[in-house]
């Protein structure tokens, strides 16, 4: 399904609401707009397989670019617009961008785009922009005639590099028409989270990260509705909740510790009983806090886990989560598989590299085939991994422990940070936390959780050595932080993910 099959049975449906101005979209005006500029593209040159980049805070004109290239067999880049201008020229570049659509981001663009090759146009879909064309009067000018084919595209995102340069994730584009069935997504969506055209579902996280651009588009193709948040708020959340009914929602962890830190008169000024499915994802979340906001929105909290790559995915509903807690679920894409460094395949209940089985191989990156031979198993090459460490129980259920590339070993022990960040999670004290290995002379590495305070709270010797006894008493005294940092924030991502290797670079020797 996709916009134009709801335009036809549901024409002044919503399809779009962002929660900020109120500014709305039926299911006619973004089949319309959406079919104008596939138009466009198509008088303009474009062929099956080529690439528009969109880089853009969280405004309506998203899903016109969106669907446009979902109906006309491009593939959509959306890009992070906090990168360094030269990260973002990077990605134009490594991608073969054709076409930017740029919101209102403000970024010096002449010097950014400059002599870019195979640049063909640049629109401007917020603001006007010196030198850029602009969406509207392109809209005006396109055809609205429905073509009789339009092939379905995809979208190319990149990771969020945390280590090295983001790496473009490349799916092969389906061989079927927009309106045929069998999006991966979508199916996910619909049949295990149940959103359908009577779903109004909440997206708070930037659309240029995959899980809330993929999510919405999924919802939209599903004939419900989708309220946008320009950025997240712990209140304004809850207030939307409130206002539009919300019967689904996706979050990830760090928002719901913002929100379980709201005053308790503030959390229950809201009626939050419309939520049927919260979903979380993108991080692992502490075993404490999920207990808390069950007990605060009840049993309601769906989780899975998957990647940008979306090489396979787990899933776990709420009343199974209360009898595994800290279990990311069953594979409900693929089949699991936890491999030591070898590839040898490990008995349940040991720690090893997760990869999941696929019948072909599920994505590349983009130019870069020795990346992409590095997630595949050494015997198995349908088999991949995005260097996940976990292991399966004797029923199936994934536990995560945590990246491979951020193990701790100290005196030749391995220590996970996650599970060290999770103790930590919900210190009264602590607003954000990372753990980190750092250079030690006799153990190798040793373990410094590096610690943003909460307000009201003021950083000393004295509040470091309670933290160190606070997390004694819920892990083995050899994971506790031998040191603590306070700092006035940590590298993270607008969607929460920790750049835990751009902090690891401020303890290591460059040549680590």
């Amino acid at each position: 399904m996709y916009p134009g099959a709801h335009a036809e049975t549901t024409p002044d449906k919503l399809a779009l609401i962002m929660s900020a101005t109120g500014q709305s979209v039926t299911y006619a005006e973004l089949n319309d707009r959406s079919l104008r500029l596939a138009n466009w593209f198509r008088s303009n040159g474009y062929q099956r397989g080529d690439v528009v980049a969109l880089v853009s805070d969280n405004i309506a004109e998203i899903f016109d670019v969106y669907w446009a290239t979902q109906r006309s067999g491009l593939y959509l880049t959306a890009v992070n617009f906090h990168l360094h201008p030269d990260e973002i020229r990077y990605i134009l570049e490594n991608s073969g961008t054709k076409g930017i659509f740029v919101g209102n981001i403000n970024l010096n663009w002449s010097e950014t785009l400059a002599d870019l090759q195979g640049l063909m146009h640049r629109i401007s879909i917020g603001n006007p922009i010196e030198g850029f064309e602009s969406l509207s009067i392109i809209l005006k000018g396109a055809s609205d005639l429905k073509p009789p084919v339009e092939p379905r595209g995809a979208d190319m995102l990149y990771s969020s590099g945390t280590t090295g340069r983001p790496k473009g994730v490349r799916p092969p584009l389906p061989n079927r028409d927009v309106s045929e069935p069998g999006d991966t997504m979508v199916a996910m969506f619909g049949g295990h989270f149940g959103c359908d055209k009577d779903t109004t579902y909440l997206s708070p996280a930037p659309l240029y990260h995959a899980a809330p651009l993929r999510t919405c588009a999924s919802v939209q193709a599903l004939g419900g509705t989708v309220i946008v948040m320009d950025k997240f708020d712990p209140q304004s959340a809850l207030e939307a909740i409130q206002k539009y009914r919300v019967s689904v929602s996706q979050w990830v962890p760090t928002m719901f510790v913002r929100m379980l830190k709201l005053e308790p008169e503030v959390r229950s000024k809201y009626d939050v009983s419309s939520l049927k499915v919260a979903i979380h994802a993108a991080a692992p979340c502490p075993v404490d806090v999920k207990q808390q906001m069950m007990a605060w929105w009840g049993p309601v909290l769906f989780e899975y886990y998957s990647s940008t790559e979306v090489n396979g995915m787990t899933i776990i509903r709420p009343l199974d989560w209360l009898k595994k807690p800290g279990s990311v679920g069953k594979a409900a894409l693929g089949t699991l598989h936890i491999c030591d460094e070898t590839g040898v395949e490990l008995p349940h209940g040991e720690d090893g590299m997760v990869y999941f089985e696929r019948e072909v191989m599920p994505f590349e990156y983009h130019l870069d085939p020795e990346k992409t031979a590095s997630t595949q198993h050494p015997l198995h090459k349908s088999w991949t991994t995005v260097g996940d460490i976990g292991h399966v129980d004797q029923e199936g259920y994934l536990y995560l422990t945590d990246r491979k590339a951020f193990m701790i070993i100290s005196g030749g022990v391995n220590i996970y940070p996650q599970e060290v960040e999770n103790a930590l999670a919900m210190h009264p004290a602590i607003l954000d936390i990372a753990v980190i290995g750092v250079p030690d002379d006799e153990m190798g590495e040793a373990v410094k959780a590096v610690i943003s305070l909460s307000p009201g709270y003021q950083s000393s010797f004295e509040l470091s050595q309670e933290i160190i006894n606070f997390v004694k008493t819920r892990v083995a005294s050899y994971k506790a932080p031998r040191s603590i940092d306070f700092v006035d924030s940590l590298p993270r991502t607008p969607t929460g993910k920790l750049l835990k290797g751009q902090l690891r670079k401020q303890y290591w020797p460059a040549s680590k």
